[in-house]
């Protein structure tokens, strides 16, 4: 299989039932209406609430703006239990469950934010920040995706290079064995197991 790739632009915003945001769904996979895995882009123009999604693992990361403040947990009886995370974005992506109750408060003005979410009965997965270069081999097969952000990347599968233009999603299964090497300034590394 090779890469696929998805630019934001494509993508048309679907706002969200508060009115709080829009969000672009750049890839559900196997499909939109039955996801194993899901990555999109949020643009948060207020404070509130998060959609609960029952049995999902959430990615969460800071793409632009001041920030956000997400307080996990945090409805009648749970208080004791909640936790405080404030977001930048020079911070590192964010794990949690995504039927937790989630408040997510503006740090200074409207954040764009990125979310890989999967279903926990079916993957795993792991997202982190590239600012340079970053390499890795695969011991397993799996799906990766890179996301660049504000300016193009260039990763390289094997031999083969791929260069992406900002605001670009690329995703690909991977054979186990294969080395792959991203170079951005600013980008998303994910991986997603069986």
């Amino acid at each position: 299989m090779s890469w696929q790739t998805i630019s934001l632009a494509d993508v048309p915003p679907s706002p969200w039932k508060n009115g709080g945001g829009v969000t672009r769904e750049l890839v559900a996979w196997p499909s939109a209406s039955n996801w194993l895995w899901r990555m999109s882009v949020a643009e948060v123009e207020s404070s509130g609430p998060f959609s609960r999604f029952e049995g999902v693992q959430r990615w969460f990361v800071v793409l632009s703006g001041a920030g956000v403040q997400l307080n996990i947990g945090a409805e009648a009886g749970l208080a004791a239990v909640a936790q405080t995370h404030s977001l930048t974005c020079a911070s590192e992506p964010l794990c949690f469950a995504g039927d937790s109750p989630v408040h997510c408060t503006l740090l200074d003005g409207a954040t764009q934010d990125f979310n890989l979410m999967l279903r926990r009965a079916h993957a795993t997965a792991r997202m982190l920040r590239v600012q340079g270069e970053f390499s890795a081999r695969l011991e397993i097969a799996k799906i990766i995706a890179i996301y660049a952000q504000y300016k193009r990347a260039s990763v390289q599968f094997d031999q083969e290079v791929l260069h992406l233009p900002p605001n670009t999603l690329a995703w690909r299964h991977c054979p186990a064995g294969v080395r792959l090497q991203v170079t951005a300034a600013h980008a998303l590394w994910m991986e997603i197991s069986p």
